[in-house]
Order: structure tokens, then C-alpha cells, then sequence
């Protein structure tokens, strides 16, 4: 009896330092390989972002395997997904409403990828509806999808090609038919601040949330805010990027302004700066939220939980913050 004693408060009596270094060499281990599946890395611990595999295009003419139609294609969409939210953003602005249908997924922590509340195509989950189009397919299963409901096809899952298609290739069905968000004389100033933003905005933010090494998430950091010093600065001439006309460029840029303060701010330490603290930068996002259908295309609750609830290795208690107060943007 004395013998067990003795050990158990032995036992009992373990080194606090002991169990802070095993616990954080087992955390910081099963950290690791969690973001190397959730967040794919080069050797200086930088995000690189998984290339979209689906790029076919829906065009007019008879050789074309997906030509404009209504009632034929759905946006396969997840409302916390800044990507996705692009094309409801094009959708709502040019009136195609009742031409595309939307499937809203949601992600799920439990299998590590978007679910259907209810199987659609005979798919429970995303990953299925993606071997449906592709058998054998074993990439990432990523929303947006743009899909074809006549041929049961992915026809596109790249956001940078969806929103061109949907502002330019349905205009016979749209509410908003001669509203053009990539027009011809603004092209090569869209395109500029579209690869200015992609990289450094857009993707930016998950470079520094998915950061593995604490050089990577500095200069990750440092260009970000940058940037975004830098399009403060052009808006203080300027409503939008291109002067008073809202183009393709805001629309990219603002699904990630309007998770800034939401989500990028703190889970992804994004926090040099709030939007809200920008002169110009906050009344931009104010003026793009007040456009016409926008509004309804922004789901706040479920950005905080698609972020904060299921993004385990960045908030591994899962639990989502009350704040912030967004009710400026009204």
C-alpha cells in the first residue's frame, strides 16, 4: 500500500514544464499535419493555392457544348466562402436571379468538406457531385461550382471565370442586361487591380491565416496592408477602382473587405488595421453593400460560423465570437 501511494503522488507531483512541452510538441505536431491538408505549403511555410481544375466556358454558338439557357445551370455555392460569394454578387446585380438556380453547401468539420443539407444529383456530399462529373477524381472539391444539369457536368469551378461568364453570356435572360462589369475600354485597368488584389488581398489574407512559418505570415502581412494602403489612396479620388463605374474589380475585392473585420481581423491576424478603420476604404465598402441585391447575398451569421466553427487548427475550441458590429454598412 505504501509503495502505490508513494507512486501516485509521484506521480501527481509531474513537472508543470513537462506537461506544457509534451503538450505543445503534440499539438504543434497535429497542427502540422492538419494545415498540411487544409493548407498545401512551399518550403518557407507560404500558402499556395491549389489551382481550379474545371475551366470549360459557356458561349453562343452551335458548336458550343454549354450555350446560354435558362433554368439549365446552378451555382453550387457555400455562403461563408468569399469565392462563391462573387457569383451570387454578379448574379444579384445583373438579374439572373430566375435564370440560375443556387445550391447552397455547407462545410462540414466532421468529414473536412461541404455537405449537402439534402442529396442532390444522388450526392450527399461535394466530393461526390465532383466524381459524378469527373470519375475517379481525387482533388480538392472547392465551391463555386457552375453546374450543368442537362449534361450532370461541372462546367467551371474557377470564380474568376464564372463572374465574366455570368455578366456577359446571359444578358438575354437578365434583368440587367446592359449592365457591364468588364467592359472593353476598362479591361486592362480591371485586369491590373484584379492581379494586384488577388494576390495580395484576396489571397492574401489566407496567406497570413495559413501562414506555418512566422517569416511567411510577416511578409504576408506587410503585403497586404500594403495594398490596401495603397487602393485607400486611389479611392480617395475615385469611388470605385475605376472611377465611378462598379466593375469586376470591386467585385472581387469586396466579398473579402466584407469578412475583413469579421474574420481576417482576428483568426486570420489580419490585425494591423480594420476596414472600419480606413477613411475611404470603409465608405467603399458601405457603397458596394448598398447596391441594389447585394445585401441579400451576405450572410454574417454564416461567415462566422464556416470560419470559426470549422476551421479547427486556426480555433481549435470552435467557438464564434458575438462581435463585430457591422450595422454601419446600413
Amino acid at each position: 500500500m505504501t509503495s502505490i501511494t508513494k507512486t501516485q503522488k509521484k506521480g501527481k507531483s509531474l513537472p508543470p514544464k513537462l506537461i506544457i512541452g509534451m503538450g505543445k510538441f503534440v499539438w504543434t505536431t497535429l497542427w502540422q499535419i492538419m494545415m498540411s491538408k487544409l493548407a498545401p505549403r512551399n518550403q518557407s511555410g507560404e500558402y499556395i493555392r491549389p489551382s481550379s481544375e474545371f475551366r470549360n466556358f459557356i458561349k453562343t454558338g452551335e458548336d458550343s457544348p454549354y450555350p446560354p439557357a435558362t433554368g439549365r445551370y446552378t451555382l453550387y455555392v457555400g455562403m461563408g466562402c468569399p469565392w462563391a460569394h462573387r457569383t451570387l454578387v454578379v448574379r444579384a446585380l445583373k438579374g439572373l436571379e430566375t435564370v440560375i438556380s443556387i445550391s447552397v453547401v455547407s462545410p462540414s468539420a466532421k468529414t473536412g468538406g461541404w455537405v449537402f443539407d439534402t442529396p442532390e444529383e444522388n450526392c450527399s456530399t461535394l466530393a461526390e457531385l465532383y466524381a459524378l462529373a469527373k470519375p475517379g477524381y481525387s482533388g480538392r472539391s472547392t465551391v463555386p461550382v457552375l453546374w450543368d444539369k442537362q449534361t450532370k457536368t461541372i462546367v467551371n469551378n474557377e470564380s474568376a471565370d464564372i463572374i465574366v461568364m455570368l455578366n456577359s453570356e446571359f444578358n438575354e435572360f437578365a434583368l440587367n442586361p446592359t449592365l457591364n462589369l468588364y467592359p472593353e475600354e476598362l479591361k486592362q485597368q480591371i485586369d491590373s487591380w484584379n492581379e494586384k488584389i488577388y494576390t495580395y488581398v484576396n489571397n492574401g489574407v489566407y496567406r497570413c491565416g495559413f501562414a506555418q512559418t512566422q517569416e511567411a505570415y510577416n511578409k504576408a502581412c506587410d503585403q497586404l496592408f500594403t495594398t490596401l494602403d495603397e487602393i485607400e489612396a486611389a479611392l480617395a479620388h475615385s469611388k470605385y477602382l475605376c472611377k465611378d463605374d462598379v466593375t469586376l474589380a470591386d467585385v472581387r475585392l469586396f466579398t473579402t473587405l466584407f469578412r475583413f473585420d469579421i474574420v481576417y481581423y482576428g483568426l486570420f491576424k489580419c490585425n494591423c488595421r480594420r476596414i472600419k478603420d480606413y477613411e475611404h476604404l470603409s465608405v467603399y465598402l458601405r457603397n458596394l453593400y448598398q447596391l441594389k441585391g447585394v445585401a441579400d447575398t451576405c450572410d454574417l451569421d454564416s461567415i462566422k460560423r464556416d470560419y470559426y466553427g470549422n476551421l479547427f487548427p486556426l480555433n481549435p475550441s470552435g467557438i464564434i465570437p458575438s462581435g463585430p458590429d457591422m450595422s454601419y454598412l446600413n
